[in-house]
Parts: C-alpha cells; sequence; structure tokens
C-alpha cells in the first residue's frame, strides 16, 4: 500500500505535522510505502476557475501541484492534515483541496478519472481550543465534501486543546495516531 501525506501547515515541526508523520509511522510499521509533502515547501497556486481541466483532464497551472498528482496516482490512500484557522482549515492545506478537482470530480463531471474513486482518506485537523466539538458543522461539511468527490473516508480525527500543551507530549495520542495508520493497512477497515 502507498500512502501520501499532505501537512497543510506552515510550521514543519509543529502538531499538524507530528500527528500525519505518527499515522504515517503506524502505516509504515504494517509495511506501507509512504511519502510526505510539506505544504510549506511546495509552490502551490489557487485554482484559477480555468477548467481546462474539464476539456483536457489536465490542470494548466505548472506549479508543485503536478508533483502531488503524479504522486496521488500511485497512492491508494491520503492523509490530509491541517490546522484549524479562523474555524477552518488552512489556507495551505485549501489551496491543495481545490486544487484536487482537476483530478477527482464527483461522477457528474466530464472528466472523472475511474482510478481515483475510492481513495482511502484519513482527515486530521489540530487545534488550540480545548472543545474537540467546537467546529464539528466544518468538519462534517469537509467530510462530505470529500465523500462527494469520491474519497473513501476513514476517519476524521481532531486534537484538540493544544495551547495547553504541544500534542507530541500526549501518550495518548502518540498511540492513537500509531493506531489510525496502521488501520489503513488493514483489509477490513
Amino acid at each position: 500500500m502507498k500512502i501520501i501525506g499532505f501537512i497543510g501547515s506552515p510550521r514543519k515541526d509543529g502538531n499538524t505535522a507530528w500527528a500525519v508523520h505518527k499515522i504515517l509511522e503506524g502505516a509504515k510499521e504494517k509495511g506501507a510505502q509512504t511519502q510526505v509533502f510539506y505544504s510549506g515547501e511546495l509552490n502551490i497556486k489557487p485554482c484559477q476557475g480555468c477548467l481546462s481541466c474539464v476539456k483536457s483532464g489536465k490542470c494548466a497551472v505548472n506549479d508543485d501541484m503536478q508533483k502531488i498528482y503524479d504522486a496521488l496516482k500511485q497512492a491508494d490512500a491520503l492523509v490530509l492534515g491541517s490546522p484549524v484557522y479562523m474555524a477552518q482549515m488552512s489556507a495551505q492545506a485549501k489551496i491543495f483541496t481545490d486544487r484536487l478537482f482537476a483530478q477527482i470530480t464527483p461522477r457528474f463531471s466530464p472528466h472523472f478519472k475511474e482510478e481515483n474513486a475510492g481513495k482511502k482518506l484519513i482527515l486530521v485537523f489540530t487545534q488550540g481550543n480545548p472543545n474537540a466539538e467546537m467546529f464539528r458543522t466544518y468538519f462534517d461539511y469537509t467530510e462530505n465534501m470529500f465523500k462527494m468527490l469520491e474519497f473513501d473516508v476513514k476517519g476524521l480525527h481532531v486534537i484538540a486543546g493544544t495551547r495547553n500543551g504541544p500534542a507530541n507530549e500526549r501518550k495518548d495520542l502518540d498511540i492513537a495516531m500509531k493506531n489510525i495508520g496502521a488501520s489503513l493497512e488493514s483489509k477490513t477497515l
């Protein structure tokens, strides 16, 4: 199994990066091949709304997203991590998500790519607010949007209360995140 991790945080060593790495570590321990993309190291431009992808099946914007498209094509699963900024995913994660339109679109689109249907997805959000349900409406919306894009959403996980201490200092999270990754390799997930 090949799993791609996308860290939609400008902090390479922050809570979101730690969570995505732990999930991938759990998957790797079960034999998965993993690859990580850091939004802060990539030049990804916003979708231009040109609809070139509808006509040609390929995004017209030539930037680092092309590397991610290639990796996603080979991947069985995606782990998308984002901190919660202004009650939603970060701008970096949003640009990435918007650019998925060129590759993964619902069946009513003329350029649907069959190989992307049913790709497993884990969503992980980190937030300073200690109430994990604070932004539930947004999290549910995001999960449903990915389901509409025909991802097989295997889980949405919220790590709350990171203002009170880094996620990597919470022993319960270390095991939980690795178990999430290990479950991606499972046939019963």
